[in-house]
């Protein structure tokens, strides 16, 4: 059973340092009772997963994804597009934040953006990479006003949109994210699915590829392209050698400038930015992408320390 922790408080709002080491759910029901007595909450004392998610789900109009880790984002996800359900998702990662709706009707799902679940360990968490304390908050409140516009009918939600915010220099950006046709969860040719095994086979998906393998194959002199998708003050602080700086926020403007037979490692700070990117250069047609696992980061801790770390 999960407890209040107090390092826990300078990121999840519901609680209060009178809640350490309470049951987090209760401490949840206890402070929306607080804010509004006529919300019904009801708790589910249970892990959610792949086998119970539908279970679970069935009963709701509408998911807000606050989860913390993959298999559980890839359950609700293939619960959701089962049960055509849809899901406001949310992640955060130091400064950076992302916020979409999946799995509404005629829009893409969560598996379009990302196929294949990472490895257990290669994105670190927020207790290993740290975050802004404030941000967890900023991004609920966008996802809680996509299900607001979502019950009430207004605006324009973001379906087959990705929202993203950087606190340090407080930009915003946007990418389209189309349905994938060949989704092995929302596609024409769906099929159930385990957020424990693959869920698509290698050549559908970008490859992940690790750091030592990049250096090793870079001093091999083997023709390789590397692709930065990061922003630009971030590569002016740190950059591998000749690669080619092209932002996510930039890559479908700047696409038709890429050899689509040529062979590709792209990197980003940690390496979520650069398998979204991947996996849509896959989807384009680019035969021969890989995604450096955890980033330019992970470079400078195995690779070469005098790249800067930020």
């Amino acid at each position: 059973t999960d407890v209040v922790d107090e390092s826990n408080l300078h990121r999840q709002l519901l609680f209060g340092t009178h809640d350490v080491g309470v049951n987090k759910l209760s401490a949840a029901r206890d402070r929306l009772a607080d804010i509004n007595p006529l919300v019904n909450v009801v708790l589910h004392q249970t892990r959610l997963t792949a086998a119970n998610a539908r279970d679970l789900i069935e009963n709701y109009d509408i998911v807000f994804d606050g989860t913390d880790n993959f298999p559980a984002r890839y359950a609700i996800n293939d619960a959701c597009v089962t049960l055509g359900v849809p899901f406001v998702y949310g992640s955060v990662a130091r400064f950076e934040g992302q916020v979409s709706v999946f799995a509404a009707p005629n829009g893409p799902c969560y598996r379009c953006l990302f196929p294949t679940m990472p490895a257990e360990g290669s994105v670190p968490s927020c207790a290993e990479d740290g975050v802004l304390g404030v941000l967890p908050g900023i991004v609920g409140l966008h996802q809680s006003t996509e299900i607001i516009k979502w019950l009430t009918g207004i605006g324009r939600l973001l379906v087959g949109r990705l929202f993203m915010l950087d606190l340090l220099d407080h930009s915003t950006q946007e990418i389209s994210i189309q349905r994938d046709v060949h989704c092995v969860s929302c596609g024409g040719n769906a099929r159930p699915t385990s957020p424990t095994t693959r869920p698509v086979p290698m050549n559908e998906a970008a490859a992940e590829i690790d750091v030592t393998a990049v250096s090793e194959r870079l001093a091999n002199g083997e023709n390789i392209a590397l692709l930065d998708v990061r922003e630009p003050w971030e590569f002016a602080i740190a950059r591998l050698p000749n690669a080619m700086l092209m932002p996510l926020s930039a890559l479908a403007g700047a696409v038709a400038s890429l050899d689509r037979e040529h062979e590709y490692v792209v990197y980003c700070h940690h390496g979520t930015r650069s398998a979204m990117a991947a996996n849509w250069l896959r989807s384009q047609g680019f035969g021969h992408v890989s995604n450096m696992t955890g980033g330019i980061d992970a470079w400078s801790v195995v690779v070469d320390p005098t790249v800067p770390q930020y």
